[in-house]
């Protein structure tokens, strides 16, 4: 009746992440700090677990002599994301 929640999706912060990602395809971590309102040492660990699940790609590379971390939502992300709100819409319904 109830479909399980994806586990890596239903945290707070990695949910966050994954819904800016799906509207804007990559993200440099920074933007992504600012608009979570997380701490970089905990969006950190969330963005490995997210990249460890195989729903984003990280890429590390230098602008201007600067470290850049971007960020980049995969297709089996786009897919886990997808229906991982599907099941909440289940929820929802089942409820009415």
């Amino acid at each position: 009746m109830f479909k399980d929640l994806d586990p890596i999706l239903h945290s707070q912060l990695r949910l966050a992440v994954m819904s800016l990602l799906i509207g804007v395809k990559e993200a440099e971590f920074t933007f992504i700090r600012e608009k979570t309102n997380a701490t970089a040492g905990n969006l950190s660990v969330q963005i490995q677990k997210l990249k460890d699940a195989g729903y984003i790609d990280v890429i590390k590379q230098y602008k201007d002599n600067y470290p850049q971390t971007i960020c980049k939502v995969t297709p089996h992300g786009i897919s886990a994301f997808e229906e991982y709100v599907k099941a909440l819409q289940q929820y929802l319904k089942i409820g009415k």
